[in-house]
């Protein structure tokens, strides 16, 4: 049996990030300081930090995939495709 290979989470820039949700419909709603507030239409929320030269961690990048109900490996590909 072959076993199929899982996307790993890795750090990844905020733009790609953004770019990643932006594709399955969220939109910028507002942005405070350095993070950028976004919104779906059915509701669901999560905040993205834009720092400079700077890459979202495997912690904050799952936990940006647990707000808006994706599992790591598929919000992985979808910002990998970004």
């Amino acid at each position: 049996m072959s076993r199929q290979r899982r996307k790993q989470l890795h750090p990844a820039k905020a733009r790609d990030v953004i770019k990643a949700l932006d594709k399955i419909g969220f939109s910028a709603r507002h942005t405070k300081s350095s993070h950028v507030f976004l919104k779906h239409p059915d509701g669901r929320t999560t905040t993205v930090p834009v720092h400079p030269r700077e890459e979202i961690d495997r912690t904050l990048l799952r936990k940006i995939a647990a707000d808006i109900n994706l599992e790591p490996e598929e919000f992985m590909c979808l910002v990998d495709e970004s």
